[in-house]
């Protein structure tokens, strides 16, 4: 096994160019797994992404909007909800971890035992992406593109500094709503409506 050690912690996302023979699937799951404190991601182009640990406030809001997911996942009960550790290997060759997704139960079936084991060989149905202050907002916006493009169906990107929700769907606009209190997930994920006020307050 690999034991590639990451031994200070970034300020701000790093981009490692690796030969192509370097940066394979094996040699990402070791690094992701010797470094398990840190987000890390593959882009389209074999660029190894590592990004620091979200703050305490970003973490409370991560955690608000994940425990909403996954109350209505179980009740609709026709997929399942991920965290923000869950790798996903999309059709261009990147592997990407949003911040919360969901996948219908009958695309995680069709997957073999191996693939559940490891990051799941596709693109979820629904993804959101939290934005923290540090992060660059055309940065998210172009991950978001990249969702759509790979076969993601509804995707949000929360902006809670500025309080607006961008709304991705393939073949659409993308919507800039501002001053929301609750979004709905109709018509992709019917029932489900998050309530804003829990991400766009502190929390503590």
């Amino acid at each position: 096994m690999h034991t590639i050690q990451l031994l200070s912690v970034p300020a701000q996302t790093l981009r490692l160019r690796w030969p192509p023979a370097a940066a394979d699937e094996g040699v990402f799951r070791d690094l992701c797994r010797a470094n398990p404190d840190y987000r890390i991601e593959l882009n389209a182009r074999g660029e190894i992404e590592i990004m620091p640990p979200t703050g305490g406030l970003t973490g409370r809001k991560n955690t608000k909007l994940l425990s909403a997911l996954d109350i209505w996942s179980e009740r609709d009960g026709r997929g399942e909800t991920f965290d923000s550790s869950t790798g996903f290997r999309l059709p261009d060759g990147a592997t990407r971890s949003p911040d919360a997704s969901w996948v219908r139960r009958d695309r995680l079936a069709a997957l073999a035992a191996a693939d559940k084991e490891g990051f799941l060989p596709l693109a979820p149905d629904f993804v959101v992406e939290l934005r923290s202050i540090s992060d660059s907002l055309g940065t998210i916006q172009a991950k978001m593109n990249e969702y759509l493009t790979n076969g993601v169906r509804l995707g949000w990107l929360l902006d809670p500094a500025a309080r607006q929700v961008f709304v991705y769907r393939p073949g659409e606009p993308v919507q800039c709503l501002t001053g929301l209190e609750c979004i709905s997930g109709e018509p992709e994920l019917p029932g489900f409506v998050l309530d804003l006020r829990r991400i766009w307050e502190p929390g503590f």
